[in-house]
């Protein structure tokens, strides 16, 4: 009677570590996705840009320095950006690779890739002067993706794999960064940066009923970081003359703009959300994590979350951040790789803090 009661006892263990797993893989893995694909900036943008004429380009060391064997691919960080994570994250496959990437093969194309073109925004000006690619092109080389998923995989399932797949859009920091604050002549035309905004969700809106109408029914779009805390901003803001003159501090106006944009951002998804028939849209706050990250840096292992680990980590990015600065030794002590984008480590992170509540309504 013992022996068959410790035997019923380690059964009911197995069967409630099986089902726990269950639960926990319902979160972390696939379930019924069938691919990634990603349109923006550079925040998801795999090395499209290493085929353009841009300064914005992270092809070059010591980008990637931490990736896969050490290969600046194109990703604007020292390793894994944040696409790469959820990818791995759902089971699919390690990275998101950028379409552009001649090494993607027509197969590879049925788990998903990345359109994002670093520098890219909403507003035509801000693509005008990166000279790349705007998120109608990008939409473009999406219908190109899928007709050659059509070639390999049939009509049939390549609706399946779009009407399956997660849609990753993240735009709308460089818009604001460029002509609401660096340049801001762009300002004199719409008045106020609240009209700006409202201009910038009209492009946004309009991109996401028109992924709609392509067979997208799960979308996931990031709002803005708190723009005044990127190091750039910081730096500037402690340069010229303001309330935060000469220190290294966020710059709260601008937070409190980038929360406003966030907040429209929410209610226009609440409103495709209504609209958009058998649609999940979602919203991604990246903003809070971010901010938690910035002002509580000891909680998530960092020792650094206004400077870059680039060169001084003041102004450096793209064609500035290269093989002859010098970087901090330990990237994953540092919030920000150069004066704009994330280190791999806080990229883990933000994926992180929308494991429990965005993938689980997204993929369900």
């Amino acid at each position: 009677m013992a022996s068959m009661t410790k035997i019923a006892s380690s059964n009911f263990l197995v069967f409630s570590l099986f089902f726990f797993l269950c639960i926990q893989n319902s979160v972390t893995a696939s379930g019924n996705v069938t691919a990634v694909f990603a349109f923006g900036d550079s925040t998801v943008d795999s090395g499209n840009n290493n085929h353009f004429n841009t300064v914005f380009r992270g092809d070059h060391l010591p980008y990637g320095r931490d990736f896969p064997n050490h290969v600046p691919t194109g990703r604007f960080s020292n390793g894994k950006i944040a696409t790469d994570y959820l990818t791995h994250m759902l089971g699919i496959k390690d990275v998101l690779p950028a379409y552009l990437d001649p090494l993607v093969s027509d197969s590879d194309l049925l788990t998903g890739v990345s359109f994002g073109s670093g520098g890219s925004g909403l507003d035509s000006e801000t693509v005008n002067l990166a000279k790349v690619m705007n998120m109608s092109s990008q939409f473009d080389l999406f219908e190109e993706a899928l007709q050659r998923i059509r070639d390999v995989a049939g009509d049939e399932r390549a609706k399946n794999i779009v009407h399956n797949a997660l849609f990753v859009i993240s735009i709308g920091t460089n818009d604001v960064l460029y002509n609401a604050y660096l340049f801001p002549g762009r300002m004199i035309h719409y008045g106020s940066i609240s009209a700006y905004q409202d201009f910038l969700l009209h492009n946004l809106h309009d991109f996401i009923q028109r992924l709609y109408g392509a067979g997208a029914r799960r979308i996931l779009v990031a709002g803005l970081p708190p723009v005044g805390c990127l190091p750039l901003q910081v730096t500037v803001s402690s340069i010229l003359p303001s309330q935060h003159w000469l220190q290294r501090v966020c710059n709260d106006e601008q937070n409190t703009d980038s929360e406003a944009y966030n907040n429209k951002l929410q209610t226009h998804i609440h409103s495709l959300q209504a609209r958009l028939h058998g649609a999940k849209v979602a919203y991604f706050d990246i903003y809070k994590p971010i901010l938690g990250m910035v002002n509580n840096p000891g909680k998530y292992g960092f020792v650094q979350t206004l400077q870059g680990c680039c060169g001084t980590g003041l102004m450096e990015m793209g064609p500035v951040c290269n093989a002859l600065d010098l970087t901090c030794p330990d990237s994953s002590k540092f919030l920000f790789w150069d004066a704009v984008h994330l280190t791999q480590a806080g990229y883990h992170i933000l994926v992180e803090s929308g494991r429990h509540n965005l993938l689980p309504y997204l993929t369900n």
